[in-house]
């Protein structure tokens, strides 16, 4: 029998991520969150007042709710630290690289953005501390109709839009504390809009760089999909190390319309001084498809749970996710499938590693309505732990209204055993090589499902924080 493993050779290297620019900053808000504060990101962003009503309306809910009692503590997230909006002296949405100043193209050219754009993407933003600092969409798709904007863009050129989709039905503002904090702070994220019929065949993208000591990042994505349209995007964030917090609280809403097709793909790399709380919602109609493709490594705390809401008779929600936890790292994630309409389907499929201490938790609901008949959902939870320190908890929640469905759910925990590894190092491996071999054969499905072939970052991210850097 081989000698007991030593697991600490499975380590990430995150040298690509951790280097922080020096700050270049137009305006940077005092600490805090205050009215003032929320007035003026209003201001500076030259916006109409329905949408600073909103804002202050985001601000007043976040006074009046409670911070969650459940999960993680976030008792060490002092929000009176935390600069909620940050200009960075750089043009806004320029559409050529060259126009980005020096520093903060070199950030994105180690993440390999502006490589992968040229290859495998059909548009792609890049957003620095609060605001979208480039921004392109691939003339062949504009010539569709497609619309790519971030979201500021979005308020002055597609108000409509905006006024209707933006947290009315999908994130509602009073959700919870967080999601009314996004609502009045939020600035930059994405705005895309698939016409009716047009079916997008190389993904949009983005990218969120938090780059700044006690930063927070508020993006908003708001996608719609029309009737019998498809749309792939891929969202990238990272962040540099520090010893004081960071708050990422960015806020997704989906719109998937009748027959159409959906698949976000995420990977949140996030640095262990991060607190991630992060809200992701879709509605899909009748016939509708949404896919949710997450990956979390990174962050002190993350708690995020992918929602999906099918409206829609026949409508379907998959969703497949890995989180990575080591030393002072607590994943909590998850997803939630809320089933209304008739003869809908959903898959979750989650799997988590931890590592030095480091806690997963898988966190989810499934919810059939009355009258939602023929429902067929199954969910899939596997952990593995790499030592006898860390922890993997599960906490699935189903609330079942309705009698005539076909409902699974399985759970496992696993470790690396000593045989495992002298099984492998018996046919020559190293003792590193055998450990990448097996947490790589563990999260296969997740890297099967990933859009590696179009975005070089998102390879590194893969190789970094899922498969680790040994050596």
């Amino acid at each position: 029998m081989a000698d007991s493993v030593d697991m600490s050779t499975f380590e990430i290297n995150r040298s690509t991520y951790d280097e922080a620019n020096e700050e270049h900053l137009l305006y940077k808000a005092t600490p805090g969150i205050s009215e003032e504060i929320v007035r003026e990101i209003s201001k500076q962003k030259g916006e109409p007042e329905w949408m600073l009503q909103k804002r202050l309306e985001g601000y007043n809910a976040f006074l009046e709710l409670s911070l969650p009692t459940w999960g993680p503590s976030l008792d060490k997230l002092d929000l009176s630290k935390i600069h909620f909006f940050m200009k960075p002296d750089a043009k806004s949405n320029a559409e050529s690289w060259a126009e980005v100043p020096a520093d903060i193209k070199r950030t994105f050219d180690k993440l390999g953005i502006p490589e992968a754009e040229k290859t495998a993407l059909s548009g792609v933003g890049a957003q620095y501390e609060s605001t979208v600092i480039y921004h392109k969409l691939k003339k062949e798709w504009e010539d569709k109709g497609i619309v790519f904007l971030d979201c500021d863009q979005a308020l002055k050129q597609y108000p409509e839009l905006m006024k209707k989709y933006f947290m009315t039905s999908c994130v509602p503002i009073r959700l919870h504390k967080f999601s009314a904090l996004h609502a009045a702070v939020w600035s930059g994220g994405t705005f895309i809009y698939i016409p009716k019929g047009v079916k997008l065949t190389m993904p949009l993208q983005a990218y969120f760089r938090m780059n700044a000591a006690k930063g927070g990042q508020f993006e908003h994505t708001l996608i719609i999909v029309d009737e019998g349209a498809e749309c792939h995007y891929i969202e990238g964030c990272s962040a540099p190390q520090y010893t004081q917090n960071s708050l990422h609280a960015g806020c997704v809403e989906l719109h998937v319309l009748k027959g159409a097709r959906m698949r976000y793909s995420s990977i949140e790399n996030w640095s262990k001084n991060t607190y991630n709380l992060n809200t992701k919602r879709a509605v899909v109609y009748e016939d509708g498809v949404v896919e949710w493709i997450n990956g979390n490594m990174g962050s002190n705390v993350t708690m995020l749970y992918p929602a999906s809401v099918l409206i829609g008779n026949r409508s379907q929600s998959h969703y497949i996710g890995i989180a990575f936890a080591g030393k002072d790292q607590h994943q909590d994630t998850g997803c939630k499938v809320t089933h209304i309409g008739k003869d809908t389907s959903s898959t979750i499929k989650a799997k988590s590693i931890s590592k030095d201490g480091g806690i997963t938790a898988y966190r989810g609901l499934l919810s059939v309505k009355h009258g939602a008949t023929n429902t067929s959902a199954s969910v899939n939870c596997d952990a593995l732990m790499m030592d006898n320190q860390s922890q993997s908890n599960t906490y699935p929640y189903m609330d079942i209204k309705e009698s005539k469905v076909a409902i699974a759910h399985e759970a496992t925990v696993g470790k690396i055993s000593d045989e495992q590894i002298f099984y492998l190092m018996s046919r020559g491996l190293s003792e590193e090589a055998a450990t990448q071999m097996i947490v790589s054969g563990f999260i296969e499905p997740i890297v099967k499902a990933l859009p590696l072939e179009y975005a070089v970052e998102l390879n590194r991210l893969i190789a970094l924080e899922m498969e680790g850097s040994l050596g």
